[in-house]
């Protein structure tokens, strides 16, 4: 069911809300967050769709938030959706005027009571998130500095002003390669590593943090370089018995070789942006490893085609 609201304001979203719950015979309990996506016109679509369906995992509170034109007169239009692909409610606000420029004063009194509040700016984020006016109510703010123009001129402002809550989908795409690569190194003697190296295509973010994750982990020195991708298409350890490798060139199917052993093919498939959503929705937390990774970041040093950590 779809409810459209012109000119409306908070006091009449919350009554659609219960009004369509009660038609549809929903409970008014059972949201476990409040999912608030900053987005445009154009990206609502896809950032909406992708977030409803990491809620068929985690029932939330989707609110859109979309600033539209700052010289229009202020007023504020909602869309109020329920059932339509999934648990949980979705909102839509179109700000007009000045409300844009206090969407969370709008946001506030639509918030679930006594749950946890996540951020997503899947588009450009604010300098500081954690100093925003809508990312300061958030446990967690997720950016995505890999839909920008500079990825990696945005990652590197975002990690000097990281906050714990911080996280970024950059991050979160290499979770199945920090996954394998540390059950890897849980096989002595391969612990033994001297140093590390990432190949991705170029002004890759995720590669990035992966050095930097590598580099802080084993506390070798990291290099990450330029190949044709997609995205990251390979991770050398480097042992004195040999060299770990973990290549990708289809994005799809890893081999991983290890020395005096036979290769061995690895499911690494490139995720969807609901599945990432999904994932950073399971853990509220800080993310200490994030945070690391990103410091080293910040502190690596960039040649003409190759990072070093």
């Amino acid at each position: 069911m779809i409810i459209e609201l012109a000119n409306a304001d908070t006091r009449k979203i919350q009554a659609a809300l219960t009004t369509t719950r009660h038609r549809m015979g929903g409970a008014a309990t059972g949201k476990v967050l409040t999912l608030v996506i900053v987005t445009s016109e154009a990206a609502q679509y896809d950032a909406v769709r992708a977030s409803t369906q990491a809620a068929r995992e985690h029932p939330s509170r989707i609110l859109g938030v979309i600033p539209r034109a700052a010289a229009e007169e202020t007023r504020l239009d909602a869309e109020v959706r329920l059932g339509e692909t999934g648990p949980g409610e979705t909102v839509l606000l179109r700000l007009y005027g000045e409300a844009a420029e206090h969407a969370d004063s709008v946001v506030l009194p639509l918030l679930v009571p006594d749950t946890p509040v996540v951020i997503w700016w899947p588009g450009t984020p604010p300098e500081r998130p954690s100093g925003d006016p809508l990312g300061a109510m958030a446990q967690r703010r997720v950016t995505d500095v890999a839909s920008g123009a500079d990825p990696l001129g945005t990652l590197r402002w975002l990690a000097e002003a990281y906050s714990p809550g911080d996280t970024d989908l950059a991050w979160t795409r290499i979770t199945p390669w920090r996954s394998l690569l540390a059950s890897v190194l849980d096989r002595p003697p391969d612990t033994d590593i001297t140093a590390a190296e990432v190949e991705a295509e170029p002004d890759n973010p995720s590669a990035e943090l992966l050095g930097g994750w590598l580099a802080a982990r084993l506390s070798v020195p990291c290099e990450v370089g330029s190949a044709y991708g997609p995205g990251i298409t390979a991770v050398r350890l480097f042992t004195k018995s040999g060299p770990i490798a973990v290549t990708r060139p289809d994005g799809r199917l890893a081999t991983l070789s290890r020395p005096d052993q036979p290769d061995r093919q690895v499911a690494l498939h490139r995720r969807p942006t609901a599945e990432l959503i999904a994932e950073e929705l399971r853990h509220l937390d800080p993310d200490q490893a994030y945070q690391e990774a990103v410091t080293r970041y910040a502190k690596g040093e960039r040649g003409p085609d190759r990072m070093t950590f």
